[in-house]
């Protein structure tokens, strides 16, 4: 029996909480969580660091937005497929985000279901 490849996957996101909630949604057959960060700069060098196939990224945190982190990670780690997680719904943070190169954009409060499924359609687009 084969098995599964298994996604990586970093949280950027200085609320312990969400970052609590998206660890156990990405507990499972399919992903590993191999680090957290609580604000960008920890999140940038710990991408570096452990190259993760997906980061789950929050927008408002302290040291660094996450567009900007967003933007770090694109031109550093191109291939990383990065997901916004974030309480910010409005429109011109939203297009900026997707502008920036964010592969998926799920709003706070979030499920199991929404998370998993911005993933499926991130990896699907991105032939992973």
């Amino acid at each position: 029996m084969a098995t599964r490849h298994r996604h990586t996957a970093l949280i950027i996101d200085d609320d312990s909480m969400s970052r609590t909630i998206l660890r156990t949604i990405l507990t499972g057959d399919e992903y590993d969580v191999v680090g957290e960060a609580n604000n960008g700069k920890k999140g940038i060098e710990l991408a570096l660091e452990l190259k993760p196939e997906i980061v789950c990224l929050d927008h408002v945190m302290p040291e660094m937005s996450g567009l900007e982190v967003l933007l770090e990670i694109r031109k550093k780690l191109p291939g990383t497929l990065i997901l916004m997680v974030t309480g910010s719904a409005e429109r011109e943070t939203v297009q900026a985000a997707l502008k920036g190169g964010a592969d998926g954009y799920v709003v706070k409060p979030f499920n199991s279901g929404r998370v998993l499924s911005a993933l499926t359609q991130a990896l699907a687009k991105a032939g992973k």
